[in-house]
């Protein structure tokens, strides 16, 4: 039999109801001829609720037992699913990630998949399962502890099943219908994709667009997993929500697709380094070895040996870059006259794989900036993107002024 996997996000399976109205959509995959790997995400909510019993009971937790306690979420929704399909008549069994096994690193909290060997779950098949339900975001480390793989692992989950079982597809139900050219909560223009490229996805998904985890775009680019990204809560047919595939899969490429944003970002400046060979060595690494996701870096023009350096970062991460470049100038490794943190930038983004063969998308990008008044504060370009940091208070204005500017609510 074909396989075909089906991940379930957390608002998809928040009530009993909403399990019972997925357990009916595999169930119609079953009727089509399929073996079905359902992957679930915890009930909407639940996730959350277990950190904080974690947090509460103790603040400096034992990140082994963390996995434990957190992971516990989607064991109780996938015994319910497999449940629920049962009492359809149809033969399932709910997997947590140590029967399977999903065998993974040992970094507790943010744990990488190794791999998925296929028999145990094979040879149910072959006795007449038909769904596997599989609780998504866990694994089991080489020492044989259950481990969690980070905030939005089950779509990884999902991915890396349908890549292991050689899947004809992996279909993600959440709460939106697709992906689409902006959030449509902040432009009303925005329109649903019927395709976008994985690379086109990964920009957006890193750049803040919430609706794949970016890890898991990264695995299904690898694989070549075909990846369709739909409704829970309405009724789909073969061409509905958005199939995320291969640039060959896509017959005329805009050249933008899509405007994505992150209002969760601060700028830093170091004002008056040494300009000299190995000093942005000297500043980064302290910030690697912090754990902190250092994004676009400017360094500006050198005046009597001095020079001043900008990057930006997670706001959240301001604190943690604060105290290991203080250490790292206390150690003498560095030199500053003053550390700038301004936690009131976004950043704001226009992506798409046409930018390769097109002229002036910059230029377009900047003029629809300025004929706003958004002055913007730093520029970092990829080959299929172009991202800007400006004050936070005009980020949706900059959003739709791009949108309208690139005409992404015309159909190419």
């Amino acid at each position: 039999m074909p396989t075909l996997v089906m991940k379930f996000g957390g608002t998809s399976v928040a009530t009993l109801d909403r399990i019972r109205r997925a357990a009916k959509r595999v169930g119609r995959e079953v009727a089509n001829g399929y073996d079905v790997i359902v992957i679930v995400s915890a009930m909407a909510g639940k996730t959350n609720e277990l950190v904080e019993w974690v947090s509460e009971t103790s603040p400096l937790f034992d990140a082994r037992e963390y996995d434990a306690v957190v992971s516990s979420g989607e064991n109780v929704t996938a015994g319910l699913m497999a449940l629920t399909l049962q009492e359809m008549g149809i033969p399932a069994r709910s997997w947590q990630g140590w029967q399977v096994p999903v065998l993974t690193t040992s970094a507790h909290g943010a744990a990488r998949i190794v791999d998925i060997p296929r028999k145990n779950i094979e040879e149910k098949f072959a006795e007449g399962m038909k769904v596997a339900v599989v609780a998504g975001f866990q694994g089991i480390s080489p020492e044989g502890r259950i481990t969690t793989l980070g905030r939005g692992g089950s779509d990884t989950t999902a991915v890396a099943f349908a890549a292991a079982f050689g899947a004809e597809r992996c279909d993600i139900y959440t709460d939106v219908d697709g992906v689409y050219t902006t959030d449509p909560r902040i432009c009303e223009k925005a329109r649903k994709l019927d395709r976008i490229s994985f690379e086109e996805m990964l920009e957006l998904a890193s750049l803040g667009a919430k609706v794949l985890q970016t890890r898991s775009v990264e695995l299904a680019m690898r694989y070549k997993v075909k990846l369709r990204v739909l409704s829970s809560f309405e009724d789909n047919d073969e061409s509905a929500g958005t199939l995320v595939c291969d640039e060959e899969g896509i017959v005329e490429s805009r050249t933008v697709s899509g405007v994505a944003y992150s209002r969760d970002e601060a700028k830093m400046t170091l004002v008056s380094v040494a300009d000299r060979p190995g000093i942005a060595a000297a500043i980064f690494g302290p910030l690697a070895d912090a754990g902190v996701n250092v994004d676009m870096i400017v360094q500006n023009v050198s005046d009597h040996g001095r020079t001043d350096m900008t990057f930006s970062c997670p706001v959240d991460q301001v604190a943690r870059a604060e105290h290991a470049l203080g250490e790292a100038r206390e150690r003498g490794e560095i030199g500053y006259e003053e550390l700038l943190a301004d936690t009131h930038v976004a950043k704001v983004s226009v992506v798409g794989i046409g930018m390769r063969s097109h002229a002036g998308v910059a230029a377009q990008m900047f003029k629809a900036l300025a004929d706003e008044g958004i002055n913007i504060q730093v520029i970092t370009t990829s080959e299929i993107k172009i991202s800007v940091l400006i004050d936070r208070k005009y980020m949706e204005l900059a959003v739709q002024a791009l949108h309208d500017a690139f005409e992404l609510e015309k159909v190419a």
